[in-house]
């Protein structure tokens, strides 16, 4: 799969566990952010084609970052994927132009979700 993917949590564990979830399904192009801000630096420099925000993150948190990206870029195809699976982080991270949220760390609905980003 040629997609790059990028992975924005302050957990290396959990960074991890995401890469070894896509790797399985083919994705193997990835970048890494510990923080908020780095992922809005990286997904500039960079343009991958998916990204990964945690909600809770050093420097910049997850919604402040997605506002970043998706003012830089309309188009971007971000996912949440936060333990902070409340309807109102829900609701704002949807309105702030996200296209999906995933409640970690129950990542079934990761690669569904990650597919309909393509159809």
């Amino acid at each position: 799969m040629s997609k790059t993917v990028l992975i924005a949590d302050d957990s290396r564990f959990l960074r991890n566990l995401i890469k070894n979830i896509l790797f399985k399904e083919g994705y193997e192009l990835f970048i890494e952010a510990s923080d908020g801000a780095y992922a809005v630096s990286l997904y500039k420099e960079r343009n991958p084609d998916i990204v990964l925000l945690d909600l809770t993150m050093p420097n910049l948190n997850g919604i402040d970052a997605l506002k970043r990206i998706i003012e830089f870029d309309p188009e971007a195809k971000v996912i949440i994927c936060s333990a902070m699976g409340q309807k109102r982080f829900i609701l704002e991270a949807i309105q702030s132009g996200a296209k999906d949220f995933i409640i970690k760390p129950n990542f079934n609905e990761l690669i569904p979700a990650i597919r309909k980003l393509f159809c």
